[in-house]
């Protein structure tokens, strides 16, 4: 099993900055991809940034430009730091982190709790 620990959110006015960490714990032998999805009220879930194990990176178009993705392999961590931050950005932000705890098995999927992002002034 893995667990995930999101961290960072909060309550941050327009136009400031955030920066969320997720790490991961547990059985892991290889994490392949992390990303962060958010989903605000109302909303569906919406994919903002993920992060190879390479460190290829893509965007939601929405954000590129303002957020960034990175991650630290040795420390099985992943963050996003979030800039010039607007209300439409207010969700609740969720790590997600494609992994296998053996090279004998296959990839799964894990999901954080998720951590509430609001923007407002």
């Amino acid at each position: 099993q893995v667990q995930l620990v999101e961290s960072g959110g909060g309550l941050v006015q327009p136009g400031g900055s955030l920066r969320l960490s997720c790490a991961a714990s547990g059985t892991i032998f290889r994490i392949s991809d992390m990303a962060w999805y958010r989903q605000a009220p109302g909303k569906q879930r919406e994919l903002v940034a993920r992060i190879e194990s390479g460190g290829s990176t893509n965007y939601a178009d929405s954000v590129k430009g303002r957020f960034t993705i990175s991650r630290d392999n040795a420390n099985n961590t992943v963050y996003l730091q979030m800039n010039s931050l607007k209300p439409d950005d207010t969700a609740v932000y969720i790590c997600q982190v494609t992994w296998t705890p053996s090279i004998l098995w296959g990839f799964r999927d894990a999901w954080g709790q998720g951590t509430l992002v609001t923007v407002s002034s």
